[in-house]
Order: structure tokens, then sequence, then C-alpha cells
């Protein structure tokens, strides 16, 4: 998944340690697939600081969401869960993380949203009532890398590097149709899950310079194919 996030000034290195408290879900590294939710933050960010909005572009590995080595939560839309846990994280008591995830995906809780959200705490509206806004408000989204062994699922996307990563994964798919009788789907599964993949995804390792051809045969070693 392509992700992006705005910010006041590119992101070379991820540093956790720069993250501020008490936002959604909590302390992390912030990233959205879309692109124009990103520049509005880079141009807000940009504005505070009397500089240029950037936004930098990664690769998140959509593998971590059933990985069992991560702890994982997702939201699927605004719900009442959802409400909970960003009141949770939003609670200024503490600066602390106030949960035990390694990456949350969810809605953004935006201006408008955290406006209502003041009034739900201030009980000016009640929980149901807030919860019905929602359901029309239109689409947000938001990925939180609150962990160090989370940002092993998201890279920087070097332009150059990324098209030659697609060039080989597009006919190794192809060829896992063909040779094993499966979907296109199973087939990328099959493929993004693997330890070759992950190599591959890896720019030091130089793998993405090599044919398509050798890094089907490698695949086909590792996962003991016909």
């Amino acid at each position: 998944m392509i992700v992006f996030h705005g910010s006041y000034t590119t992101v070379d290195e991820i540093d956790l340690t720069k993250s501020r408290s008490n936002l959604d879900f909590g302390k992390g590294f912030y990233v959205t697939n879309i692109r124009s939710q990103a520049e509005y933050w880079a141009e807000r960010t940009a504005r505070f600081h009397k500089t240029n909005g950037v936004v930098s572009e990664f690769e998140f590995y959509e593998r971590a969401f059933t990985d069992k080595r991560y702890k994982v939560l997702r939201f699927a839309d605004y719900n009442e869960k959802w409400l909970d846990f960003v009141v949770l994280n939003r609670d200024p008591v503490t600066e602390e993380q106030r949960h035990g995830y390694d990456i949350v995906e969810g809605p953004v809780a935006n201006d408008d949203v955290n406006d209502r959200i003041d009034d739900y705490l201030a009980g000016l509206v009640s929980k149901a009532d807030f919860l019905k806004e929602l359901a029309h408000h239109r689409p947000t989204h938001q990925i939180c890398l609150c962990t160090a062994r989370s940002l092993q699922m998201i890279k920087s996307i070097d332009k150059k590097y990324f098209i030659n990563v697609k060039h080989i994964s597009k006919p190794i798919i192809e060829k896992l149709v063909t040779e094993q009788n499966i979907d296109k789907y199973d087939a990328a599964d099959m493929l993004y899950n693997s330890n070759t993949f992950s190599q591959l995804s890896d720019k030091t390792t130089e793998l993405y310079k090599k044919q398509w051809t050798e890094v089907y045969d490698m695949l086909k070693t590792e996962l003991n194919l016909k």
C-alpha cells in the first residue's frame, strides 16, 4: 500500500521520539492512503512553521495486519469502539502511551470531529447522536506506527527502486498463476508474504537488480514449489 505523510519537512528517517502525545491513536508516526489528506496536513503544519509543506511517500507492507508478531488494532469506520479509543488517547492527564499496540488503523478525528468530541465530553451531545453524525462523515484514513519494530513494515519510496520491484513482482505473480494453477490474488499473497519478497523489499540486498527469473527461483526454493 502506498501511503503519505504530510509535514513541513522531508522525512529522511522516522524518529518516534519526536512523536506528539495525545493524538487519536497515541504517540507514533502517522500516514494515510489518501494523498489529499496528507497534503492538507503538510500545508497546515508548514503554515505554523512558516515554510513550505512536504508530502513524503512510503510503501506500507499490509502483511503487517496479519503478521502474528505485531499487535494490531483496526477500525473499519467511525464507531463506538473507535470513539472510546480516541478519547482514551486524547486524555491530557498523561503523555504516556495509553495502549500496547504496534499498529493502529482507522478514521481520523479531524477538525470537525474534534469539535464534536469536545461537545461529547462536555455532555452537550450524546454518544448515540454523535455516532449517528459520524456515519455521514466523509471517509478519512490513518495508520499509526506506534513502536520501533512496527517501522520494519514501512519503507520510504525510492521511485527508481520501487519501479524495479514492481517490474520484478508482476511476472513472478503471473508465473505462479500458470505454474501453480492458482488465482492472481493467492499468487500475490504467496509472494508478498514470503521471505524472498522481504529481501527484495530491502534495498541493501540489491536483489532488485537481479532478473525476475532468479528471484522466482529463490521463491520456489523457499516455498518448496515444483
